[in-house]
């Protein structure tokens, strides 16, 4: 298979299960945060894929993660600028944990697990904190009529977006960190003919 075709069916492949993924955490986690968002492991298909291609797969699972869920009927879409905001930009930017793809893969190469580990943490975190960045501009801009009252709007947004951020950050960064120290081989296998 060619790299170009490896990578599209990948990207589509972990889109689709990041997907999957969102929605099983939408489904417990609706009631919680019922503008949307939730606790979720849906952002580890995307951060495999921005440590396995860099920034272009991790940007493209993204895209597309956030594609699905607009045109499967599953985002909460208020406005359009909304919709492209909390959804198409805000996960595609999870993909820029890709700038740290090339220590990620080389300390695992080598066997640092450790080292892999924390530049894997902060191309996660990158990615995470993008990500919350879009939804709490968004939750100021479009859900300011959603505080309660006498909380100011910002405050109300980082609490909602901010929740949910940290704790999908923590979990998807354990998931990802147990996957890569117990199957780096496989997940880093065939990067350097990807390339």
């Amino acid at each position: 298979m060619n790299k170009k075709t490896l990578f599209v069916v990948e990207v589509a492949i972990f889109a689709a299960l990041a997907f999957l993924l969102d929605l099983v955490s939408n489904f417990i986690f609706s009631r919680i945060w019922p503008q949307g968002g939730s606790v979720s492991i849906a952002m580890v298909p995307v951060f495999l894929m921005a440590y396995r291609w860099g920034i272009k797969g991790g940007l493209a699972t993204g895209f597309l993660l956030g594609l699905l869920q607009v045109v499967s009927g599953t985002a909460w879409i208020g406005h359009p600028v909304q919709g492209f905001i909390d959804y198409f930009l805000a996960f595609t930017v999870v993909g820029f944990a890709g700038l740290f793809a090339k220590r990620v893969i080389e300390s695992y190469s080598e066997g640092n697990k450790g080292k892999g580990a924390v530049y894997g943490i902060l191309g996660m975190f990158v990615g995470s904190f993008l990500r919350f960045i879009c939804h709490y501009a968004s939750g100021i801009v479009f859900f300011a009529s959603s505080a309660p009252k006498g909380q100011h709007v910002a405050i109300f947004s980082l609490l909602y977006n901010g929740t949910y951020m940290l704790a999908s950050f923590v979990l998807s960064s354990v998931v990802v960190i147990l996957l890569y120290s117990a199957a780096s081989r496989v997940l880093i296998k065939n990067v350097n003919h990807a390339r």
